[in-house]
């Protein structure tokens, strides 16, 4: 199995920059080209597969509009600040499709929606028309409280639907892991449960990226409120998420993820 020309017969690290001052984890934050470029060059030397850039931040839970024009100018500047520097895909973090295609021009080479094609009416056309492969989030309004992983798959089969119609054949599929916040289960009980069952979103035979790098269900269940505290924990899920079929993981903390994932790939060579 390869994504963006990766091969995944082992799990990958996918590093995440963001140029976004809102973020919810300050730490990730590069906002100078002198600390960007050390920043990725530094994640590719410790083994990150691929880099994801976010320039206006997703967590569901801030406050976080500002103009798409200040999201394209971030993007761009980031991507065209870091391209020449690495030679590992690179992916934007957006659910604009205005977006993504000048992040597409200035040399990204992934679309990371996490919307699942289902916010912009725009991006599954753009991402058809740049031929780019495509990370799908699920994503849609929780209905059925009792059962997260079926609805996670629910929701992914939805997306595929709209990407397989718009002839995008290049896909990676995402659990949304923070992102659905239904007000019953709690959210960190129902992250919890996905990534225990994670497997089972291998019925659709697609690459699995996940991402719990310093999410709050870590700081719920570990008293961690500051997310720079969260590191720990982190590893922690990775470990547990690439036991449970994980081929891409995402994470601020690419070094110490790789540990975790070395030793949760090599482990689970030997489960039953």
């Amino acid at each position: 199995m390869k994504f963006a020309g990766v091969d995944l017969s082992e799990p990958r690290i996918m590093g995440v920059i963001n140029v976004s001052p809102e973020s919810f984890y300050k730490g990730s934050v590069r906002n100078d080209e002198e600390r960007l470029i050390e920043t990725a060059v530094k994640m590719v030397e410790e083994g990150a597969s691929f880099i994801d850039i976010g320039a206006k931040s997703t967590a569901p839970y801030l406050e976080t509009q500002i103009s798409v024009e200040e999201e394209i100018r971030r993007a761009v500047w980031a991507i065209e600040t870091i391209r020449e520097q690495i030679d590992v895909p690179i992916s934007i973090d957006t659910t604009s499709a205005r977006v993504a295609e000048e992040a597409l021009k200035a040399g990204a080479d992934i679309i990371n929606d996490v919307t699942g094609l289902k916010g912009d009416p725009m991006m599954a056309q753009i991402a058809a028309e740049y031929t780019a492969p495509v990370i799908l989030c699920a994503h849609g309004r929780v209905q059925n409280l009792s059962d997260p992983v079926h609805t996670v798959i629910d929701f992914l089969q939805e997306s595929l639907i709209i990407a397989e119609r718009h002839g995008i054949e290049e896909i990676a599929i995402d659990p949304a892991i923070g992102f659905l916040r239904p007000e019953w289960p709690p959210w960190y009980e129902w992250d919890s449960k996905i990534l225990a069952n994670l497997n089972f979103l291998k019925i659709f035979g697609r690459p699995i990226l996940v991402g719990v790098s310093r999410k709050s269900f870590i700081g719920v269940i570990t008293g961690r409120k500051d997310p720079a505290k969260r590191l720990s924990g982190s590893l922690s899920a990775t470990a547990i998420a690439v036991l449970r079929g994980a081929h891409i993981v995402r994470t601020h903390d690419v070094g110490e993820t790789l540990d975790a994932v070395r030793i949760a790939s090599f482990i689970g060579r030997y489960a039953p």
